[in-house]
């Protein structure tokens, strides 16, 4: 099953990986002061599809692309599995495991990414 997610340009310091997986959409999103990340005027939100079998990978090659200068992480997931992936990072969880997202969202908060933004839910559909 292809997993399904939103990767912002603006993370990325290498593009590349944009190549490896098809954009389904892609929308500009004005930052606003409650986004924390003030060093934007903007975000390029790409709406992705990654073929299962494409999802590691696409996952290991995320973790060595996101800029170096500020926390980041991206994710996409379908009904079984959720990758969120961090710089030289990477969490498989299984969604029927909500135990699993509050190891993911303490290693982000260690990062000093904003709690609001690592809302990461098992019942939010794919």
């Amino acid at each position: 099953m292809n997993y399904k997610g939103v990767i912002i340009e603006e993370s990325l310091g290498n593009k590349d990986v944009l190549k490896l997986i098809k954009v389904l959409s892609t929308k500009v999103e004005k930052v606003t002061k409650s986004h924390q990340t003030l060093w934007l005027s903007q975000w390029t939100l790409h709406t992705v599809e990654i073929p299962e079998e494409k999802a590691e990978l696409v996952a290991n090659q995320l973790s060595k692309d996101l800029e170096t200068e500020h926390e980041w992480y991206a994710d996409f997931k379908n009904s079984a599995s959720h990758y969120i992936i961090f710089r030289n990072k990477v969490f498989k969880v299984n969604r029927n495991k909500s135990e699993e997202y509050e190891v993911v969202k303490k290693y982000g908060i260690s990062l000093g990414i904003p709690d609001h933004q690592l809302d990461f839910s098992p019942d939010v559909q794919v």
